[in-house]
């Protein structure tokens, strides 16, 4: 099965895309491209999918770098590919290398592609309801700008997410957000009891566009479309054992 990318046109023409699970080589509950290394899908088959994704962006897999998420703010800024062993613990990358593919995993959360074509900078950030609270896009934003990036210059792309209809939430989840700011109940709809819908995308386009970018959101669901995309809360909602993980790119 070939690969199918998703793409931006803002991001042209620099490489990228938000691969779905189409075209790997796992079984299973991870089905597809499954680019996860910490999941529980074995190891060789999940570097012949990384493996896959690199070649779709004309490098060796080695040039592929990635970093061990925890749902920070945290950016690391690259020179060349990664060489530390573990893996930075951080939530988004940048650089101005050529030659560098920088890529986040995702499964329900953002994955977030930036680039300011025109100075020749790019990041990736993932970004969950905590990391977008605690301010990683603005942080990977700062980093562009602190490698030449113009702020009025970058664009950024958010990718398969999931939708406000899928992502239910209690009422302790409002108001982790509305201690931060009333305004942000404007991202909350009324759900069954006392449960609520969160729009995590237009959260994330609504730092995004205050952060001084132009921002986008390609509008697929993960949670709903099980054929083409890995959801957590999907797999949790239907007792898996584990899941997939999706994995989106920009290189220069």
């Amino acid at each position: 099965m070939t690969l199918d990318i998703i793409t931006a046109d803002s991001l042209t023409p620099l490489a990228h895309g938000f691969f779905t699970r189409h075209g790997g080589a796992s079984s299973g509950v991870f089905a597809g491209l499954n680019c996860g290394m910490g999941s529980s899908d074995q190891t060789e088959i999940v570097a012949i999918n990384r493996a896959r994704v690199a070649a779709a962006m004309d490098l060796p897999a080695e040039s592929l770098v990635g970093v061990h998420q925890v749902h920070s703010a945290q950016v690391v800024t690259l020179t060349g590919p990664l060489t530390d062993d573990p893996r930075p613990q951080a939530d988004a990358l940048v650089t101005a290398t050529p030659g560098v593919a920088l890529s986040v995993l995702t499964a329900d959360c953002q994955p977030v592609l930036f680039a300011d074509v025109q100075n020749r900078v790019i990041g990736a950030a993932h970004a969950g309801w905590r990391g977008a609270l605690d301010g990683v896009l603005e942080a990977t934003v700062d980093s562009m700008i602190a490698l030449g990036a113009r702020r009025d210059a970058i664009r950024a792309v958010i990718g398969p997410s999931i939708s406000q209809r899928a992502y239910e939430v209690g009422p302790e989840f409002f108001d982790t957000f509305l201690a931060e700011d009333n305004e942000y109940a404007r991202f909350f709809a009324g759900g069954p009891g006392d449960r609520l819908h969160f729009d995590l995308p237009a959260f994330g386009l609504y730092r995004l566009r205050q952060a001084g970018v132009s921002a986008e959101w390609t509008h697929h669901c993960t949670y709903s479309d099980a054929h083409r995309f890995y959801s957590y809360r999907r797999s949790t909602h239907e007792r898996e054992a584990d899941y997939g993980r999706l994995i989106s790119v920009i290189r220069l």
